[in-house]
């Protein structure tokens, strides 16, 4: 039997690069030899044992761009030798969200690397309608990073985000700093709100004009000052930590809009009386939808920054030992990306 090499995660803790079974190509499916690979902060989650989602054993990743190596009988718009991405949020198609275009909260999803086994493999096979064809002058480092890209536009576009509009965005790892660029494609002006000094200066050199440190600012004041006493339209809470969720609301307008993209590590006690008060829209985020095409454009047109967000470009077997050194030092990286 045919093999090929994986990051196989046998358990929290045991990662390694591992041969497994060369994949079988399903009917609808597409067969992809892998080039290139985000490391995500699920990835780590899963690495950790902290991702509840995971099970294992499990090949990690879900962030890929590879070369089309087989499609399936009758396809007319891939051919083998394209370049594509892989949308890999795998939906069933009949649950309430997907009749109504919701797919990405589908009741019944599949991620790979999460729920069934990921990319991080010499080759793996994806449902063609999950496939999106790119053009070839894109590098594979950058590729890496149109899924993550879709993660922050869906956050803003769920938000309702207008031209104008003041948009605070706390947390500035990849999502949150993504989500910044995305909005200036909007013409709206984000306000990164972060404790860590050095990531709130790279917010600026990627064209942030407004910055807030809550730890040596009173960011309330500092977020009225900015926006002339109205506050920020919308929040863009990308960190998923549990102050900076409660002070979203503190840091919202009146009738204004906060999209919570970052995932909470528990419950969150929060004064719903001021929900009413001020008559907030609070949307969950999760995944995307619709948002692949975009993606590839703004980051083939260079209108999104992707490459300054990732820190490190590693070879493939490089991957379980910095899969380690992210999980004991989150602070040291923005985006690795791994090539084969």
């Amino acid at each position: 039997m045919r093999r090929m090499k994986a990051i196989y995660l046998q358990s929290p803790g045991d990662i390694k690069v591992e041969e497994v079974a060369y994949p079988q190509r399903g009917e609808n499916e597409v067969l992809i030899k892998t080039r290139s690979l985000g490391i995500c902060g699920s990835d780590i989650g899963a690495y950790m044992g902290t991702n509840p989602l995971v099970s294992y054993p499990r090949i990690i990743g879900h962030e890929a761009a590879g070369e089309v190596v087989a499609v399936p009988e009758g396809e007319t718009e891939l051919a083998i030798g394209d370049h594509v991405v892989i949308e890999p949020y795998v939906y069933c198609g009949e649950c309430y969200p997907c009749q109504n275009d919701r797919t990405n909260c589908c009741e019944n999803l599949t991620v790979r690397g999460v729920h069934i086994d990921g990319a991080m493999s010499e080759y793996f096979v994806h449902p063609r309608n999950l496939v999106h064809k790119v053009p070839k002058e894109i590098p594979w480092n950058l590729l890496a990073m149109v899924e993550p890209l879709t993660i922050s536009m869906h956050a803003v576009k769920r938000s309702r985000v207008k031209a104008g509009e003041y948009v605070a965005i706390t947390g500035s790892g990849p999502i949150g700093l993504l989500a910044a660029q995305y909005a200036l494609t909007l013409n709206a002006i984000p306000i990164v709100v972060d404790p860590v000094e050095e990531r709130l200066e790279f917010a600026k050199q990627l064209g942030v004009k407004y910055t807030v440190n809550p730890v040596k600012v009173d960011a309330i004041n500092e977020i009225k000052t900015i926006t002339n006493g109205r506050m920020a339209e919308v929040i863009i809470e990308a960190s998923g930590n549990a102050a900076a969720v409660r002070s979203s609301i503190d840091y919202v307008s009146y009738a204004g809009r906060i999209s919570l993209v970052g995932w909470p590590k528990s419950e969150i006690s929060l004064p719903t009386a001021l929900f009413t008060k001020k008559e907030l829209d609070i949307v969950g985020s999760r995944n995307s939808f619709h948002a692949f095409p975009e993606s590839v454009k703004l980051v083939g047109e260079h209108k999104v920054d992707v490459a300054a967000v990732i820190t490190k470009t590693i070879s493939f077997e490089d991957v379980p030992a910095l899969v380690s050194d992210i999980a004991a030092h989150p602070g040291n990286y923005l985006k690795v990306v791994a090539l084969l």
